[in-house]
């Protein structure tokens, strides 16, 4: 146990090191892509005006004021920095294709364990560069929001960060996995991306989609990639809603937990690999 410890001690802080390297581009990217929001103002004041009246009266579009459609698009900012894993997938299908997968099948370590560690590497290396941008982002936009919540919303707000990044990355793992039948899966990750754009808050509120299309939404989990963590800030997910949330994003952080375990063993049976 201690060994096993030391060895992924060993590949988190290597991995943190490595990501380091590049502490300059995460700053800058990281206020780079907070550009898009001044669109989002000028758009949801203009949503707003149209609708009879100032930006920023009381008016509101499913149960969200001005300031409130502001103010969420920049927290989806910090959901999506959680929850977001570029190349991870393709990276996973380009490992089984060349077959660099097969370093993972003959020596002792795991491959989801390796590239959890340093997802979490690069995450922690982000915040901690990053940690500068988003300050000054939300300082400047202070007004939008409308204070700090209370304390068990505040914990309930971290606890869905954390659950976004292992959704978001075993959600991910999972499908590039499927690379062990299909060898290539971009076009699955295509239709990911788009149903993702759309239906994990990251365009709009989901609360905004009617009737059946609204509910279905509201139970899959793309919802925890971003909106849901963003709602629960705000304050628009409060007590027995709030917990059932909770408890709905962990179900499915354990499904694919399981659904990436199961695949992962699947497709090592029947992986082949030839030459040197």
């Amino acid at each position: 146990m201690i060994a096993r410890t030391a060895t992924w001690w060993t590949i988190l802080r290597i991995s943190m090191e490595e990501r380091l390297v590049y502490r300059g581009e995460f700053a800058l990217g990281t206020l780079m892509r907070f550009l898009p929001i001044v669109t989002q103002v000028f758009l949801w004041a203009a949503v707003f005006s149209a609708m009879g009246g100032s930006s920023h009266g009381r008016r509101t579009v499913a149960g969200y004021s001005y300031h409130d459609m502001i103010a969420y698009y920049l927290l989806t900012m910090i959901s999506r920095a959680f929850s977001s894993m570029p190349a991870l997938a393709s990276g996973i299908a380009r490992d089984i294709r060349d077959g660099t997968v097969k370093k993972y099948l003959v020596q002792p370590i795991d491959m989801l364990g390796f590239l959890l560690l340093y997802r979490v590497a690069h995450k922690l290396v982000y915040y901690l560069v990053a940690v500068g941008p988003f300050l000054l982002v939300f300082y400047v936009c202070r007004g939008y929001f409308p204070g700090w919540p209370d304390g068990p919303t505040l914990l309930a707000f971290l606890l869905s960060l954390v659950m976004s990044f292992l959704l978001g990355f075993f959600l991910e793992a999972t499908l590039g996995l499927f690379s062990f039948w299909f060898l290539e899966v971009s076009s699955l990750l295509f239709i990911y991306m788009l149903f993702s754009f759309f239906f994990s808050g990251h365009m709009f509120p989901i609360d905004m989609l009617p009737g059946v299309a609204g509910t279905i939404v509201k139970h899959i989990p793309l919802q925890y990639l971003a909106y849901f963590p963003a709602a629960v800030f705000l304050g628009k997910v409060r007590g027995a809603e709030l917990a059932w949330g909770l408890t709905l994003q962990f179900v499915w952080v354990v499904f694919f937990i399981v659904a990436s375990r199961i695949i992962f063993s699947l497709g090592a049976r029947r992986y082949s690999g030839f030459g040197a």
